[in-house]
């Protein structure tokens, strides 16, 4: 299992770095090409949210991206590190503002997510949450016979 972690600080335009290097990985771990806009894609969405989580949050800590290689899957997990409630209230120290909005758009980025990625698992509690995503590794050509 092969493992390459990604930190950058959380800033929009790191966003698109952190999209290029998950579909280099991806590419290089065997995941059809078919499926790497998509991989782009949810990294992109998956990445800017948890950006605007740490800028709304005021978090200086940066955002957390693993991509894992297994033997028949690949995975990319990204990381924040910003408190969020238990049942789409505001979560504990958030300052007041539009938790409406922030909320909306937060489901609206899961939504884009799961419509890109068929096995996503999403994780989110008072130290920060995580958007894991898994596609399948195609097996080099030849090793199927």
């Amino acid at each position: 299992m092969a493992t390459v972690e990604l930190r950058f600080s959380a800033l929009p335009e790191h966003v698109r770095t952190a999209r290029l290097v998950a579909a280099a990985v991806a590419r290089r771990a065997g995941v059809d090409e078919a499926v790497l806009d998509e991989v782009r894609l949810a990294v992109g969405e998956a990445c800017s949210r948890a950006v605007g989580l740490h800028q709304n949050g005021g978090i200086s800590a940066p955002v957390k991206v693993l991509l894992i290689e297994e033997e028949k899957q690949f995975s990319i997990e990204v990381g924040d590190e910003a408190p969020h409630a238990a049942s789409g209230g505001r979560a504990p120290g958030d300052p007041p503002g539009d938790t409406d909005a922030e909320t909306e758009e937060d489901e609206m980025g899961l939504a884009v997510i799961s419509g890109l990625v068929d096995d996503v698992e999403v994780s989110a509690g008072e130290s920060g949450g995580s958007i894991r995503m898994r596609w399948p590794i195609v097996p080099p050509a030849g090793l199927l016979d």
